[in-house]
């Protein structure tokens, strides 16, 4: 083999490895913007899990707040509104009980009315028999 064929054979090769390094170029490019690609996706990602954690902690605060209002409620309703509706009850019977007793001299004097109607009407049946 001569110098000039060895030559050949070395610049074939060089190229061949230089077809390949372009290669392996091209593909190390694409392979970073993936990885770009992929660290935006990452942030993002990152960016929407913070978002996500605040908003489970502003979750967790409202649903504290709620629980110490319903607790509040639940105090005021055994403490006060219970006591105060037994009272109230108390008081409407002690006024039933009154008004039926005040009713019962009425309901006397209902009676007393009609039997002096009664007696009207049975001296007028006398008179017109009398006279």
């Amino acid at each position: 083999m001569q110098d000039s064929e060895k030559l050949d054979l070395i610049l074939k090769m060089v190229h061949t490895i230089d077809e390949k390094v372009s290669d392996l170029d091209a593909k190390v490019d694409n392979l970073e913007t993936k990885v770009d690609n992929l660290e935006t996706k990452v942030d993002n990602l990152e960016t929407k899990v913070d978002d996500l954690d605040d908003r489970v902690e502003r979750l967790e605060s409202e649903t504290r707040e709620i629980r110490q209002k319903v607790t509040k409620m639940d105090l005021i309703m055994e403490n006060e509104l219970r006591v105060n509706i037994q009272r109230v009850a108390e008081g409407h019977l002690d006024l039933s009980r009154n008004l039926h007793e005040a009713m019962k001299p009425n309901n006397e004097i209902e009676m007393l009315a009609i039997k002096v109607r009664m007696l009207e009407t049975d001296v007028r049946e006398l008179k017109d028999k009398v006279s």
